[in-house]
């Protein structure tokens, strides 16, 4: 039996709050900075229901139907996230240090799904979204920018939501504990060493988070390789600076 927690009008309405405030933000409506700021903010809710989503997806077409039970299924946030600690604190997080921590969880149960490996292409299916949204957002930011050099509130908006999504999934590819990049190595580790992992992985991430926030310069490397993604994808790093700049839009 599907999981019958409300909320379906919640992807719709970010949606449409997102693109009303992407129309605000092309058409230069003051104050410009808080229509970029709800943009990246919208963006980022959508692409995390997407990144979510694709875990389950794929762990559906790999064979374990518990997804489905778990209705996991839907672009509706609130069926594989807790509100607080999925969506809210990472919102928070974004806007006040700029690292895209990941927010979701879909659980998965690995002796369901048809061949060992499934469970690396279900763990790497959430970054790939991200990697994908990196690309396709710096396609359409390109699209709003001129020959001349000319560019919209919109196209900055978009070129710094490119790069978050490209730092995200850098970040989840990281082959530690409590990230899909472990989750992609885990069926081949030794069921000995993974269990002796299992007391320590609620707080590894942890310490990640604390290094990336705490130690100057420690996420540097993460936006130096997240620019090079986007260079590489079209985009533009001096329009995701600007947007960057137009995020924190109080400072």
């Amino acid at each position: 039996m599907a999981k019958t927690t409300g909320g379906s009008w919640i992807f719709p309405a970010v949606v449409l709050a997102t693109t009303g405030a992407a129309l605000a933000a092309q058409t230069g409506t003051a104050p410009i900075g808080v229509w970029v700021f709800a943009v990246v903010l919208g963006g980022w809710v959508i692409t995390l229901c997407l990144h979510e989503f694709a875990h389950a997806a794929v762990a559906y077409a790999g064979g374990d139907t518990s997804v489905r039970a778990r209705g996991y299924l839907t672009l509706n946030p609130l069926r594989y996230t807790d509100l607080a600690y999925s969506v809210i604190i990472p919102i928070l997080l974004l806007a006040v240090g700029g690292i895209p921590l990941p927010g979701g969880a879909v659980l998965v149960e690995p002796g369901r799904l048809r061949q060992r490996w499934y469970a690396s292409v279900v763990s790497a299916a959430g970054p790939a979204t991200n990697m994908a949204a990196g690309l396709i957002l710096a396609l359409v930011a390109a699209s709003f920018t001129t020959a001349s050099g000319d560019y919209t509130a919109l196209a900055a908006a978009l070129s710094y939501l490119a790069l978050l999504q490209f730092v995200a999934g850098i970040l989840n590819l990281l082959p530690i504990p409590g990230f899909d990049g472990f989750g992609i190595i885990e069926p081949y580790l030794s069921p000995r060493f993974t269990e002796k992992l299992r007391p320590f992985r609620p707080w590894i991430p942890l310490v990640v988070f604390f290094i990336l926030f705490s130690v100057p310069g420690a996420s540097s490397w993460l936006f130096d390789a997240g620019y090079r993604l986007l260079d590489l994808a079209g985009g533009s790093e001096f329009l995701a600076a600007v947007g960057a700049g137009l995020f924190r839009f109080w400072s």
